[in-house]
């Protein structure tokens, strides 16, 4: 018939072709055993992300969480602020299990990021290197972020971004990173 939009099936037995559907869908799930969730939750809170988190990026990347790439932005380390929040010194030291890297927006550098923390607190970061910027291309982003990446022997599948800007999303989307999480959701108290 010209102009039918193949609309909801006047048929009978709609409900049980749901019914079969739902099952079969339901049969693709795979259900984790209770030991492994238990360690899996725990994992999760070793390296400060909440577990709904933690399994989304796991079961994007097919790999556990072995590295953070933090942004200077989602640090708050920025020229004119001089000081990180104590809240992000607090949770980036809670951090065990992972190594934790930046990536410096210049000018800040790495005396900066020594000299923006709190009561000479010793730096929480095992890494830092200058950001790429916007100057950049997809391609020299990604070559820069995985040559820093694998200088600390790190698998891109392992490393999660935390940053504030679409820019900083870019670098996880084009070094096809672990993932990426906001500033905002990660340092959440």
């Amino acid at each position: 018939m010209i102009g039918h939009n193949k609309g909801p099936s006047m048929e009978g037995g709609a409900s049980w072709r749901i019914h079969c559907w739902k099952k079969a869908r339901g049969s693709l799930l795979k259900t984790l055993p209770i030991e492994i969730l238990r360690t899996r939750v725990a994992r999760a809170a070793e390296i400060g992300l909440d577990y709904k988190t933690y399994a989304s990026i796991r079961a994007a990347s097919g790999h556990d969480v072995i590295a953070f790439l933090f942004s200077s932005n989602a640090l708050r380390v920025l020229p004119k602020t001089p000081k990180m929040p104590a809240g992000r010194v607090i949770k980036l030291e809670a951090i065990s299990q992972a190594s934790r890297m930046a990536a410096l927006h210049a000018p800040v550098s790495e005396k900066t990021m020594a000299e923006a923390l709190p009561d000479a607190a010793a730096l929480p970061i095992d890494y830092c290197f200058t950001a790429p910027n916007a100057r950049h291309t997809w391609g020299e982003t990604r070559a820069q972020i995985l040559q820093h990446i694998h200088s600390q022997n790190l698998h891109r599948d392992g490393v999660v971004v935390i940053g504030d800007t679409s820019q900083e999303r870019a670098w996880s989307e084009a070094a096809r990173l672990a993932g990426y999480v906001s500033a905002e959701q990660f340092f959440r108290p």
